[in-house]
């Protein structure tokens, strides 16, 4: 396999006769089979090769050696290459793209080696004090995973407001400092923001009394901004932009066709990212025309009849652009490795297109077209009972938003010289 990649004999020689040879061959052979491209492997294997005579001259001996160098590598490689160029954040990318070839090739190689990946920072920032408070959120409160990253977000904010005080005891927490925490954020992000970040304070709190970290329930003193429900308008695009944005969408090549078949599944059912992510294969039937949405907020699935244009655009998307691939789950990375599409990925589509049409709306993403889905069955005269249970809300009050105002008579007054409504 190394022949396919590298012409000259002596480079192929040079791989295989290194004391991790092995190794290196073994890799390209993963690399092939998971089709990443000619251009990829070739620029791993002289890096795993860089790093296998890094760690030799530094004493290694044996494979299993191999990991207690990468971070030394690393840090090498960054010095000689990025030294006073690139800033922290370039600096980080650039050791996860040093580190993650390394940590590919010794995966395949050691069976008891556990990758550090991209670094990620610790899922409960209040470890120390509360242990098990992530094991409440999920086993007592029962969250989502979508609502645990929402509490991390909130708690880093928190946590980041402690150290920058000095407090580093949560039973010394009191009402004074609390109160400043709010200020302070308050300055920072949005009332909706400010009242879930309060709110997640507040579960914390709460949660801390209960174990008797601290001696008084400090909860009510997080006193989050008032909103009043409805104050918003839905972000909803007009049926006209939304041609606009899939016209945008280059469907000749294969992440084209991709996209095209999540945008138009957005903007026809009403999904959230998460559930066009989670599409499998065995979702969609063809015989019977249906397509079966299992990963609802709500905890239930919902059938619908396929739509042609849907149906046309996934039958597009699976001849033409999908890779060749395991996987079950219809929408997968363009680029080796092919792995399934994240919710985030899925919203990110959406916001890519809405941004390259030239379409302004507050917070571009998946949920845009899921708004536009909504109102239009709204503008069409349904119930909004019939319309919640069409796009899974688990309450009616969801979807009483989308009655409140006629977005489009609006975009009309909006758009005309104002003699209209004189």
């Amino acid at each position: 396999m190394l022949e396919q990649y590298f012409v000259r004999p002596q480079t192929v020689e040079h791989i295989r006769s290194s004391w991790i040879g092995g190794a290196v061959e073994d890799y390209v052979n993963w690399l092939s089979e998971q089709k990443y491209s000619w251009k990829s492997v070739t620029r791993r294997v002289p890096l795993v090769m860089s790093f296998g005579q890094f760690a030799q001259a530094r004493g290694a001996q044996r494979l299993d050696q191999l990991a207690f160098y990468i971070e030394s590598f690393v840090d090498q490689w960054l010095e000689d290459r990025a030294r006073g160029r690139r800033s922290a954040i370039e600096r980080r990318k650039i050791a996860d793209t040093v580190r993650n070839p390394i940590e590919q090739m010794l995966s395949l190689t050691l069976p008891n080696f556990q990758p550090q990946g991209r670094s990620h920072k610790q899922e409960n920032p209040f470890h120390d004090s509360a242990p098990t408070f992530y094991d409440f959120l999920r086993k007592e409160k029962g969250l989502r995973e979508g609502s645990i990253r929402g509490y991390t977000h909130h708690l880093r904010q928190f946590a980041t407001y402690l150290s920058s005080i000095g407090l580093t005891k949560l039973s010394d927490l009191s009402p004074t400092v609390l109160s400043a925490f709010v200020t302070e954020l308050s300055s920072q992000i949005g009332w909706s923001s400010m009242r879930n970040a309060c709110g997640v304070v507040r579960v914390l709190l709460r949660y801390l009394f209960r174990q008797g970290v601290l001696e008084r329930d400090l909860s009510t003193s997080v006193e989050h901004p008032r909103l009043y429900r409805h104050s918003g308008i839905p972000r909803s695009i007009s049926w006209d932009q939304v041609r606009l944005m899939l016209e945008v969408v280059d469907r000749r090549i294969a992440v084209g066709r991709r996209d095209y078949a999540i945008l138009v599944l957005l903007v026809t059912y009403g999904l959230r990212g998460r559930e066009v992510a989670s599409l499998s294969l065995d979702d969609i039937d063809w015989r019977d025309e249906r397509v079966r949405i299992a990963e609802r907020k709500a905890g239930h699935f919902a059938n619908y009849p396929l739509s042609p244009a849907v149906g046309q655009a996934i039958l597009d998307y699976l001849r033409k652009g999908r890779p060749e691939t395991t996987h079950r789950k219809i929408f997968l990375r363009s680029l080796a490795p092919f792995d399934p599409l994240t919710a985030s990925a899925v919203s990110g589509c959406a916001s890519r297109y809405l941004r390259k049409a030239r379409i302004p709306v507050p917070r571009p993403g998946s949920h845009t077209l899921r708004h536009t889905c909504v109102q239009r069955l709204v503008d069409a005269g349904l119930s909004l009972k019939i319309i919640g249970d069409y796009v899974g809300h688990r309450s009616p009050s969801s979807t009483q938003i989308y009655a409140k105002v006629a977005i489009e008579a609006l975009r009309e007054v909006a758009s005309s010289d104002g003699e209209g409504v004189l």
